[in-house]
């Protein structure tokens, strides 16, 4: 990646992030919007787990990937410090990597 494209893509997500604020100025979003927003984070956040868990370019994968997903997913049930479940995933990552 260049670093033009870099800057260009720093810019544009400062300008999305500015966007916001800009257009609403002093105006508090209403109960129903603001509910609909925070509900918003978790289906983000497991489609981009997802995604990043099964693809590899184009093609669906099942790789080390997938255990160390199921052990940050059992360390979150066991509600593992965040550090615990990081290092505890990826630690069993490089081990089946390493041993296939």
């Amino acid at each position: 990646m260049s670093w033009s494209a870099l800057i260009l893509l720093a810019v544009g997500s400062y300008a999305l992030k500015a966007v916001g604020p800009m257009l609403l100025g002093d105006r508090i979003l209403g109960p129903t919007p603001t509910r609909l927003l925070g509900l918003a984070a978790v289906p983000l956040l497991a489609a981009l787990i997802v995604v990043q868990t099964f693809t590899d370019g184009q093609a669906l994968t099942v790789d080390a990937r997938l255990a160390a997903l199921a052990v940050a997913a059992v360390c979150v049930w066991r509600r593992a410090p965040f550090l615990v479940t990081v290092l505890a995933a990826a630690i069993t990552a490089a081990a089946l990597r390493a041993a296939f």
